[in-house]
């Protein structure tokens, strides 16, 4: 009884990330969903583009039941999995990660936790693992990725939230002087110096 619930729980907590994930797509033109935020390229259509390879591999290769997707062999993983080439569209990549939470979910309903598996690209011994272990996995790569999209999407358009039912209108007076307020706090721990150079206290 306790592994159905921990299946169910995990199962459906993974559930609510790919689609949060997907959510911060929306609204987006398609240059600002792919286009690189961060100094290291990161940008929110190669995140959804990633966690789906991700996510297609771990439930497919390593049950031996590959993803009927075409994905590179993991030897030759060259980081082209995080961002979006100019052949691919939005929706295209979109649609992968869903066919592929098809093939997931099928080999989640089918196997029980303990089902043996094998992930090649992991150190021995942990390589030999089971399904159990591969769904905390996921579930925390996803879940990570997702924070990473929270803090792309807001540096886009200032968009916030876990969900669609959990966004709210945006206040800019309100969010202003909540920064300013953190931003004094900030200021006052480590005290301003001469110059606009800060000095930590004691």
């Amino acid at each position: 009884m306790i592994d159905e619930f921990a299946k169910d729980h995990l199962h459906g907590r993974l559930r609510r990330d790919r689609e949060a994930l997907v959510w911060k797509l929306d609204g987006l033109s398609e240059y600002d969903s792919r286009r690189p935020l961060t100094v290291t390229g990161s940008n929110l259509l190669g995140l959804v583009k990633h966690v789906a390879s991700v996510e297609a591999r771990y439930f497919g290769e390593v049950f031996g039941r590959p993803s009927p997707e075409p994905l590179p062999r993991w030897q030759d993983h060259d980081g082209s999995d995080l961002w979006a080439t100019e052949d691919e569209t939005r929706d295209q990549i979109i649609e992968f990660y869903r066919r592929t939470w098809e093939h997931s979910d099928a080999r989640i309903n089918e196997l029980p936790l303990d089902a043996p598996g094998h992930v090649p690209w992991w150190p021995e011994p942990h390589s030999r693992t089971n399904l159990f272990a591969v769904m905390v996995h996921v579930l925390g790569e996803t879940n990570r990725h997702a924070g990473h999209a929270d803090i792309l999407r807001e540096g886009v358009d200032g968009r916030t939230g876990m969900r669609p039912e959990h966004e709210t209108r945006i206040d800019e007076d309100a969010r202003a002087a909540y920064r300013a307020k953190i931003e004094q706090a900030a200021r006052g721990r480590v005290g301003v110096v001469g110059g606009g150079e800060l000095r930590q206290k004691g």
